[in-house]
Order: C-alpha cells, then sequence, then structure tokens
C-alpha cells in the first residue's frame, strides 16, 4: 500500500542537547571529524544506519534515548564544547578578516553544489567544485553566500540492468529530512521571490538555506502551491527536461537568484554582495536582473551594463562548444519580449549580449557563454592550459587579437583536502607533527612533514586504505549483482573479489565520449594479460554515470561492465554503480594509482586525481587539465599523447598502447620492486615526494585565495570605482565614453610608421626610434594606447614573443593626425620585427581586447 502524502517529522531535543540540532544543521560536520565523532559515539550502530548524516541520525533515536543521553553529563559537557568550537569557528577573524581592499561580500552562484552526500544536488566535477569552493571560502572566512537551485529530484541514482545497461531511478527528497532550513518573512510565512514568464505566468519558489560552516547556501524551489502544475516542475531535476525547461530553470538561478540574495540580504541584514561570480554560463541571467535593478534607479542600459560588468566574474569550465547551454533566439524573443519585457531592458539588447556574432557562429542560437563574457569584466579557465584553450575557443569575440590576449585569465581548480584526504592520513602525520589544531582546516597540515615519516608506517596505512575499498567494493558489487537479478547463491566469488595486495588503480568520473573510459579496453587480451599477471597482478575499479540522455555514454559503460563480468577476470576488474561523494571518499584513499585518459585538451581540470594525491595515491594521466601543470616526472605517469593523427581510431590505439606498457613496465613494476623488507622504496619515495609538492598546490584554500587577489578584489574596487559617486556618475561617464569611442573609431588608423636609420647589422645596444603617423578622427589622444609591438618573427614575419612598449604623444597636426614616438633599446639577438597598434585607453579597462577594438599598421 502507498501513502497518499508524505512529510518528515523533525527530532525534538531535550533543552541539555539542543546545541546538536545546530551541529547537524551545520554541514561543517562533512569535513570537521571531531563532530563527526561526537554523534558517532551517541550510538554507533545508528550512525551506521544514519549512513553518517547527523540529522538522520537524531530522527532515528527514540524519545527515551535522548532522555538518557541528555542525563548523561559527559556526554552534555561534549555537546556543550563541540557547540562552543562551532560558535568560535563561525564568528572568530579568519584569513580573509586580515586582507585589505576586499569586498564585503561575494555571490556565487551555480547550478548545482556538491556539498556532502547528505545534500545530493549535484551531477559532477562542476558541482563537488562549487562545494569546494564554498567551504574553503567558510575556512578562510571569505563572506561568499552561494546560490542554487533545489531539485526535487537531485541528480539520479544509478543501477545496472542485468546486461549491464545503466538505468536511473529518481527518488523523491524531502527538504524537511534533509539539512536545509526555509528561509521565513518577519510574520513566519515562507519568503517567496517571482520571476515573470510569458503569457503572464509566473514562476514562484521558496528558498531554502543551507548552511555550509559561514557560508549561506540558498536554494530556489519552485515546487510549491503558489505555482500552477508546469511551473512546479522547474526545480524537479539536474540536467533534465527540454530546452525551454532547462531556459525557465537558469531564468529562476539567475532572475531568481538575484531576487533571493536581496531577499536574503533583507531578512538577516546580511551584506549585499559587491561581486557576482557565474560559475559556468548557466546562471548568466543574473547579469540582466542586476542591470534591471540599476534601470529603475535611472540608469540607462548601457550605463547599467558598465556597473554590472565592472562588479562580475564569469567562470568557464568546459573545453569544448558542445559543453555549452545555447537557445534559439525566438525563444529569447518570448521569454525575454513581448508580453514578458522588462522596462528599459529591450529585448534586442539581451539578445546582443549573446549573439553568436563572429566569424564560425551561428546566428540563430543565444550562447549562454558568450552572454557571461560579455556581462563580466573579469574572466577565468580552470587549469593553466584550460585557459589557453579558452582563449582560443572565445577569441572570434576579441577580432583583430591574437588569442593570448583573448581577455579569460586562469585559476587552477583546488580541492578541500578535509572533505577528501582519509582521516588516518591527517592522523600519520600528525604523529610527526605535521598537524596544527584538530586538522579541520587544510592550513593545519604540513604536507612536507610527510618526509619524517618511516617508510614502513607509510606502506602499512596504505595497505589499510586499500584493505578498506576493497571490503567496500566488494559490499557494492554484491549489492548491484542482486539488483540485477542475481541470487546470493551465484555470488559466493565476490568474497575473494579483489585484494588488498594487489596494485589497485581507480578511474571514476562523468562518462562524455572524451573521457574515454573505454580507452583500457581497446586490447581486451592485454588488459587481461596485466589483471592476470602472475607475479604483477593489477585490479580496477571503475565507476561513473552517463547523463540519462547520453545513449552513446551509455553503451561505453555497458562495454566496461561486460568485460568486468567476464568469469576470469572478474575478482579483478568492477564497475561501482552510483558514483558519489559516499563512495569518492573510500575509493580516493584506498587506489595506489588514479587513471586520467582524456582527449587532450579536453579536461578542463580534472580534480579527481588531486584528490587521489592527497591520499597518497599517484597519478597515472594524460598530460591535460591540472597534470599537464604539475606533473614533474616524480609525481606519477604521464602517458603520452598521439597529438596529430587525425584518425580518432588509431590514435586511441597507439595512446592505450602506450597506457599499457606504462602499466605493465613502470607502475606495476615499481610496486612490486619490493627489499629484503617487503617495502617498496621507490614508490613510497614517489608518495612521499607527491605528498610534500602537490599537496600545497591542489588545495581549494590556494584556489580560493587566488580568486580573492586576483578576481574577487580587483572587480570590487572596479565596481566602487563606477558607482561610489552620486548617481553611479562613473559608470555613466564609462559608458558615454565607449560611446563615443564606438562611433569614432572607424577613422582610427595608423597611417604609417617611419623608423630611424638602423646600422647594417644592428647589434644588442643599438637604438630604434620609431615614430607612428596615426589618424583619430573625433578622438583625443588621451582615448588611445598607441603601442609598438616587437618580438622575435618566424619565416613567415608572425611575431613571437611578444612585448609591448607605449609610444608617446609627440605632435598633432590638422585632420585629427598626430604623431606618436618613443626610442627601443633592442636588447634581443636574433630575427627581429614589430609594428604598431592603436588601442581604447581609459582607467576603467580591465584588458587591452575589452572592447575588441584595434587599429593595426597595415590593416
Amino acid at each position: 500500500m502507498r501513502a497518499i502524502r508524505r512529510f518528515t517529522v523533525r527530532t525534538v531535543l531535550p533543552a541539555p542537547l539542543a546545541p546538536l540540532g545546530d551541529l547537524a544543521l551545520n554541514l561543517r560536520w562533512s569535513w570537521h571529524a571531531p563532530t563527526r565523532e561526537l554523534f558517532a559515539s551517541l550510538d554507533p550502530r545508528k550512525w551506521e544506519a544514519a549512513r553518517h548524516e547527523p540529522a538522520r541520525m537524531l530522527g532515528l533515536l527514540t524519545p527515551e534515548e535522548l532522555q538518557a543521553l541528555a542525563e548523561d553529563e559527559a556526554v552534555v559537557t561534549r555537546v556543550r564544547a563541540a557547540a562552543g568550537e562551532l560558535e568560535q569557528y563561525l564568528t572568530s577573524d579568519r584569513w580573509y578578516q586580515r586582507q585589505q581592499d576586499v569586498p564585503a561580500a561575494v555571490a556565487y552562484f551555480s547550478p548545482e553544489f556538491g556539498i556532502a552526500a547528505a545534500l545530493p544536488q549535484y551531477s559532477g566535477g562542476l558541482g563537488i567544485l562549487a562545494g569546494d569552493h564554498l567551504k574553503s571560502a567558510s575556512d578562510l572566512g571569505v563572506p561568499i553566500v552561494g546560490v542554487g537551485l533545489f531539485y526535487k529530484t537531485g541528480y539520479f541514482k544509478q543501477s545496472l540492468s542485468r546486461d549491464g545497461w545503466q538505468q536511473e531511478t529518481y527518488p523523491v527528497l524531502d527538504p524537511d529530512g534533509l539539512p536545509l532550513s526555509l528561509l521565513r518573512e518577519d510574520d513566519g510565512t515562507a519568503a517567496t521571490v517571482t520571476v515573470g514568464l510569458p503569457g503572464g505566468r509566473e514562476l514562484h519558489a521558496h528558498v531554502w538555506r543551507a548552511q555550509v560552516g559561514r557560508v549561506p547556501l540558498l536554494l530556489l524551489d519552485s515546487d510549491i502551491p503558489a505555482n500552477d502544475e508546469r511551473a512546479r516542475t522547474v526545480t524537479d531535476r539536474l540536467y533534465g527536461g527540454s530546452k525551454e525547461h532547462r531556459l525557465q530553470q537558469e531564468m529562476l538561478l539567475g532572475i531568481g537568484g538575484v531576487r533571493a540574495i536581496r531577499l536574503f540580504s533583507r531578512l538577516t541584514g546580511a551584506a549585499a554582495p559587491e561581486v557576482f561570480h557565474s560559475n559556468e554560463g548557466h546562471a548568466g541571467f543574473l547579469g540582466l536582473e542586476r542591470i534591471r535593478e540599476l534601470v529603475e534607479q535611472g540608469l540607462s542600459f548601457a550605463e547599467a551594463l558598465e556597473s554590472v560588468r565592472a562588479g562580475t566574474v564569469f567562470t568557464t569550465h568546459t573545453p569544448v562548444p558542445a559543453g555549452i547551454d545555447r537557445f534559439g533566439r525566438d525563444q529569447i524573443e518570448v521569454y525575454f519580449g513581448g508580453d514578458n519585457a522588462v522596462d528599459g531592458v529591450p529585448v534586442q539588447q539581451v539578445l546582443a549580449l549573446g549573439a553568436e556574432d563572429f566569424e564560425g557562429g551561428d546566428p540563430s542560437v543565444f550562447n549562454m557563454a558568450v552572454m557571461g563574457l560579455r556581462l563580466a569584466q573579469r574572466a577565468n579557465g580552470v587549469s593553466r592550459l584550460h585557459g589557453v584553450v579558452s582563449r582560443d575557443m572565445f577569441d572570434g569575440l576579441f577580432p583583430g587579437f591574437d588569442s593570448t590576449e583573448t581577455p579569460i585569465t586562469s585559476i587552477t581548480n583546488g580541492v578541500h583536502a578535509p572533505t577528501w584526504v582519509d582521516d588516518r592520513v591527517i592522523a600519520l602525520l600528525g604523529e610527526h607533527g605535521g598537524v596544527s589544531g584538530d586538522g579541520s582546516d587544510e592550513g593545519d597540515v604540513d604536507w612536507g612533514s610527510v618526509e619524517r615519516v618511516p617508510d614502513e608506517d607509510i606502506w602499512a596505512l596504505r595497505r589499510t586504505l586499500r584493505e578498506q575499498l576493497v571490503v567496500e567494493a566488494r559490499r557494492r558489487i554484491r549489492r548491484s549483482w542482486l539488483r540485477r537479478g542475481a541470487s546470493p547463491a551465484e555470488l559466493r566469488w565476490v568474497d575473494d573479489a579483489l585484494d588488498p595486495d594487489v596494485l589497485t588503480i581507480g578511474f571514476a568520473r562523468r562518462v562524455p565520449t572524451y573521457k574515454r573510459l573505454t580507452l583500457m579496453l581497446r586490447d581486451p587480451e592485454r588488459l587481461k594479460a596485466l589483471l592476470l599477471h602472475p607475479t604483477r597482478p593489477v585490479q580496477l575499479l571503475i565507476a561513473g554515470k552517463s547523463h540519462p540522455a547520453d545513449e552513446q555514454g551509455k553503451r561505453l559503460i555497458q562495454q566496461v561492465i561486460r568485460f568486468a563480468d567476464e568469469h576470469d577476470v572478474r575478482h579483478r576488474i568492477a564497475f561501482l554503480p552510483n558514483y558519489d561523494i559516499a563512495m569518492a571518499q573510500s575509493l580516493y584513499p584506498g587506489c595506489d594509482v588514479w587513471l586520467n585518459n582524456p582527449l587532450r585538451p579536453l579536461e578542463a581540470c580534472g580534480t579527481s586525481g588531486m584528490k587521489a594525491a592527497l591520499n597518497g595515491g599517484l597519478n597515472l594521466s594524460i598530460l591535460d587539465g591540472w597534470w599537464d601543470e604539475w606533473f614533474d616526472g616524480e609525481n606519477g605517469w604521464a602517458i603520452p599523447t598521439a597529438d596529430g593523427v587525425d584518425d580518432p581510431d588509431h590514435r586511441d590505439d597507439l595512446e592505450a598502447a602506450a597506457l599499457y606498457d606504462l602499466i605493465e613496465t613502470s607502475v606495476a613494476a615499481r610496486f612490486y620492486d619490493r627489499d629484503e623488507a617487503g617495502l617498496p622504496r621507490r614508490w613510497l619515495q614517489m608518495v612521499r615526494h607527491t605528498l610534500a609538492t602537490l599537496g600545497p598546490k591542489v588545495l581549494a584554500d590556494r584556489m580560493v585565495a587566488d580568486y580573492v587577489a586576483e578576481l574577487y578584489a580587483p572587480a570590487a574596487q572596479a565596481s566602487r570605482a563606477l558607482d561610489s559617486a552620486p548617481g553611479h556618475t562613473g559608470a555613466k561617464e564609462l559608458a558615454a565614453w565607449k560611446q563615443r569611442l564606438l562611433e569614432g573609431w572607424h577613422a582610427v588608423r595608423v597611417d604609417h610608421v617611419e623608423s630611424g636609420d638602423v646600422a647594417d647589422s644592428p647589434q644588442v645596444g643599438d637604438a630604434l626610434r620609431v615614430d607612428a603617423y596615426v589618424s583619430l578622427g573625433g578622438l583625443d589622444p588621451d582615448d588611445v594606447d598607441v603601442q609598438l609591438v616587437h618580438g622575435r618573427v618566424n619565416d613567415a614575419d608572425a611575431l613571437t614573443d611578444v612585448r609591448l612598449e607605449p609610444l608617446g604623444h609627440a605632435e598633432a597636426y590638422e585632420g585629427g593626425r598626430h604623431r606618436f614616438s618613443s626610442t627601443l633599446e633592442l636588447r634581443r639577438t636574433g630575427p627581429f620585427g614589430y609594428t604598431v597598434r592603436v588601442l581604447p585607453k581609459h582607467d576603467a579597462l580591465a584588458s587591452v581586447a575589452e572592447l575588441g577594438l584595434v587599429a593595426n599598421a597595415g590593416s
């Protein structure tokens, strides 16, 4: 019999245990071991039954059990101490409070957030990265407020059919049973935000608040009675539904998200954000909402745009155009024009922001990433190589500039160590003086202290973590086979599946084609030989979800499962369904090697390998994403790439062969190379080196500090410069200046360039005088930057290793003509060349390419 209605009855705690409610509701417990230990000690059996989720566990305790705990003075004392420690964490000054000239607050928008298994609002790397961003912001004291959507069924739960086909289920989440609280008005009613839809309809949403340490995370929920049936389903699931459904989600995230921020500030007194950070293009409409706010204050669209751009940061995570949301222009016209138009925000201006009006673009679509870049004065990729790829991908927005000048920088992702590093790793470092405090902050750990840990202790820990993974993997294998229809009698083999003394390689991630899940299967017999080697065997643990609509991805999973089901290898290879945070927290520590073999350069960053490294695992990866940046020859292995091979099948064959060779001749050989004490000394030296050198680099604390220094603080300063004066004078002046530049730029040109006499055989130290005669039309010399661009030249006269030298204004002539001059001392040997160009110049510009205007000599 099925219930016709469901709801969650929350526990009423006795007064002495009341602080447990705050401890359970604040998701800091997900990375704070002492808090988890407190809950586990209350009832270890129920802690296991609750899957290590404090709020769930409190719901399992009977009133009689709670009362008995409340009468235990030792328990009450520990509860009070934990509550006091949390209060101090929430209120004390931290790293950010010692910084100068930083934003009062930052709003961080993302379509998904992976905080903890208890709050399944993520699908993969983008959400996990967003969760780590919030956690480290909390630890550093950065005043961020997160904004996302509350998905009624999350992403999906993955299981397998008998023949290995991915199946999806969508269990309904009850927010009352999750670590969430509803944002309420002063009179106790649920606070609501509303977004207009075409046809006079409205989309309403309640706002759930998750507390991530010091950071509030606001999640908008459309499944409320005020909505009609269609509107109630807008937040039904993550990355599902039609294009129209996706567009409505992104309107709620961006437009509704800004309104939720304003609501939150009004109700709580929290500082209004000075910087808005869009994590990918999904939240791009936040810029339109902020423009609307300023238009209502009397600014024009162009003036409001300048104000919004100054305080907006955009992060792109995709290295492929196919990963970007694009909507039909006709859809945008319907949703932002007609009866849903906003005064002062004309739909044609909206369309222009997302227009692919560049060579190779599609004029019929509206591109969310393009809009994100046009609405943000500062943008970044998520690794150094991804920055290069992103600049190439979006260089069409800045014609006349080399891709190296496309205004997209890079900040390499990091991972939140307290979330992903096994407690025993921290404890071992602590035994040798490498941990301060309770180890719950990334700054508590001295990764270099691993040099003081004896080899035998490291090896014993690695064996313990591997055994822990084997036990967990067997449990998951058995459960998966039972769900696939196997009987218990068929599964005796699972008791001996995997071996805690065998080299364990992990591979877990989303399953788009470019990540090449099945590269390891290019030569099945070669793979079998590695798995079944008589003296140096290998075992593989594989996990990952394919998007429900991606049939090709599902076929890749099925290929792996059919191979792993074969009787002769199933004890050495397994696919673990339903990859999530809970699985990852045992998988990363237990793997000796983390495998990553994407099609280079299509991996934006790939942070799973960072998590493995922090647990003492070694990486075996294509030089892509973060590994291209930080591989040093001693912290793992680089899989050679067949760059330049056009045939994709042949390329896969070559790279798979290289992978097999590395595993056989380098990885397995080193793992099984033991001394008389049974220790693989060279392997352990690589583990030490990995922890000592990568530990400080791959941390989310480093990442968030980089965002503060390189993007948030400059964005806040730029925003203040435009908006600090009454009436947004700075924004108005900048908009007027840009308009004047755009209207007058057609007359700007480099008429000719003269250089002083240079010796027939110039040498280092000689002087080169350059005079550039430039027409500016009605523009002033102060409006432009005339640059001498010089560097080495190749056989095609293309400049490389370019350097810039400003030319000073020397003389004005009639008709808007001017002479700019400079003298350059030649300091480099070899082929030398130069040219001259003219660029717009204004103190409020963050990049020379920002306006996309340049006049080059000879063009």
